[in-house]
């Protein structure tokens, strides 16, 4: 039995509402790449909502023992878990970043990411170049898997990489869109994740805690031996539910139960704020206590 993904209030702080467009915010915004990604390729595409918790880690146990207990352990992870490494890419004046602290209804992002463990990267290593966007609500993802050298070919040297023919169209909006927009690495995240994997009536169901959660604004190589710095308080950890269209009741009940509330979270601007890039925003995670609805 499930209930709608929205259905239930949850939510401490109600987002700004955007503008109509995001074009009426940002006249000057309104260029060929920044319009690039309005019509997502079918190349490695998701397409799901997303809704994020800030748990505190001495629960995390807890909670995974319930999800055990009703979904498949993600099998890249198995028991232990993996981490994920990622470089963002972003403009001189943090368009990006802006964009998601602004809650723009139409949003990206452009990202390298590994999965596993970062001493092992070398160029011949497979990493993925992902095209995160946010239309409205619905979170579209779309990938393509490249050895590591490649993919520096591609977003920092801007040049188009041998490729299937199927991936000729994605690789080159990821070019016009470093091009057009004068993209370059500004922050880079890593964190270990547990991930668990709905399963019968729950097939699209995804469930991932995050925590250790570092970044750096410096040294991008995703295997550099650099120095990293807590972007989240080790205390907490990221909860985040991905569903193609609704959750289940037992899910939602969960997330009551532990008096769970929605947090609009972002790593990557979690970062951009840690090293002083941007001005904390009222978003930005702090050391502070959370409040009792919090936890």
């Amino acid at each position: 039995m499930h209930i709608p993904f929205f259905g239930r209030k949850t939510a401490r702080h109600s987002p700004p509402r955007p503008a109509d467009d995001p074009a009426d915010r940002h006249p000057a915004r309104d260029d060929r790449a920044g319009h690039a990604l309005r019509a997502p390729s079918r190349l490695h595409a998701f397409n799901r909502y997303e809704i994020k918790y800030l748990v505190p880690v001495d629960r995390l146990d807890d909670l995974r023992d319930e999800f055990h207990s009703r979904m498949d352990a993600d099998s890249h992870g198995g028991s232990a878990g993996y981490g994920v490494w990622s470089v963002y890419y972003d403009t001189t004046d943090l368009r990006f970043y802006w964009e998601k602290i602004e809650g723009l209804r139409f949003r990206r992002k452009l990202r390298v990411r590994h999965y596993g463990d970062r001493s092992t990267i070398d160029d011949d290593t497979t990493v993925f170049v992902e095209i995160k966007q946010r239309v409205n609500r619905v979170t579209q993802k779309r990938r393509v898997a490249l050895p590591y050298a490649r993919a520096r070919e591609l977003c920092d040297d801007r040049t188009l990489v041998e490729h299937e023919p199927r991936e000729r169209a994605f690789l080159e909006e990821v070019l016009e869109l470093v091009n057009g927009l004068d993209l370059r690495p500004v922050a880079m995240t890593g964190y270990h994740r547990d991930a668990f994997l709905g399963r019968d009536a729950d097939v699209g169901l995804r469930v991932t805690t995050d925590y250790r959660i570092r970044g750096r604004d410096r040294d991008f190589h995703l295997g550099a031996d650099a120095e990293n710095r807590l972007i989240v308080p080790a205390r907490l950890a990221i909860l985040e539910i991905k569903a193609n269209e609704r959750i289940p009741y037992w899910l939602t009940d969960l997330t009551a139960r532990h008096n769970l509330s929605v947090a609009r979270v972002s790593k990557y601007c979690q970062s951009v704020e840690a090293y002083g890039r941007a001005p904390r925003s009222i978003y930005h995670v702090t050391d502070e206590p959370l409040t009792k609805a919090a936890l």
